[in-house]
This record gives structure tokens, sequence and C-alpha cells, in this order.
């Protein structure tokens, strides 16, 4: 059974930081993208941050300069370093992986950034 199983969430003040951490484990043989996706009250799922198996990135216009998606292949985990968090960074995030040529959701991880 493969999972997603992500941590590092919590409640931060207005300009601090947190850092998520996202670890595939089961039977995988390859994984392509993994990235992070967020939702908010009353809004729909949106793209953080993703990264390829090579390296490449891309990130939502809101968080650019403040978020950094970074993988370690080797232990089949993502993280995404949070920086300069707003209050409207708020959101429960998502971790994504496409493994082995199927989409794999985490639970999600509630993100508060308030004073």
């Amino acid at each position: 059974q493969v999972q997603l199983v992500e941590s590092g969430g919590g409640l931060v003040q207005p300009g601090g930081s947190l850092r998520l951490s996202c670890s595939a484990s089961g039977m995988i043989f390859s994984i392509n993208s993994m990235g992070w996706y967020r939702e908010a009250p009353r809004l729909e799922r949106e793209l953080v941050a993703a990264i390829t198996s090579g390296g490449s990135t891309n990130y939502a216009d809101s968080v650019k300069g403040r978020f950094t998606i970074a993988r370690d292949n080797a232990k089949n985990t993502v993280y995404l370093q949070m920086n300069s968090l707003k209050p409207e960074d708020t959101a429960v995030y998502y971790c994504n992986a496409d493994i082995d040529a199927k989409v794999r959701w985490g639970q999600g991880t509630q993100v508060t950034v308030s004073s």
C-alpha cells in the first residue's frame, strides 16, 4: 500500500517560517513529479509548488521568493520551506505525487498564520 505522510504544519506568527515534509512509502518503482497544494476555507485547492524527478520547479505566483520546494529522491521525500509567512497562507497543505503513473495524495496538514 503506497502512502504519503506529511508532517511539519502548525501555528506560526506572520513573518515566521515552517518546513513541511512528505514521505512516500510502500512498494514504489518510480516517482515522477511531487508537489504541494493547499486548500483554504471556501476556496478551491490550488497548486503551491511542484518539482520533477530531475529537479525542475514550478511555483504559484503568490509564493515565489518566499517558499522553496526540494526533494530527496533516495528518501522519496519532498519538502516545502515556507518563509515570510502571511495570514493568507493559512490553509490545509496537501502533498501530491505521481507514483508509478498514479496520482497520490497525503492526508493534509494544517498551517495557520496568525498573531
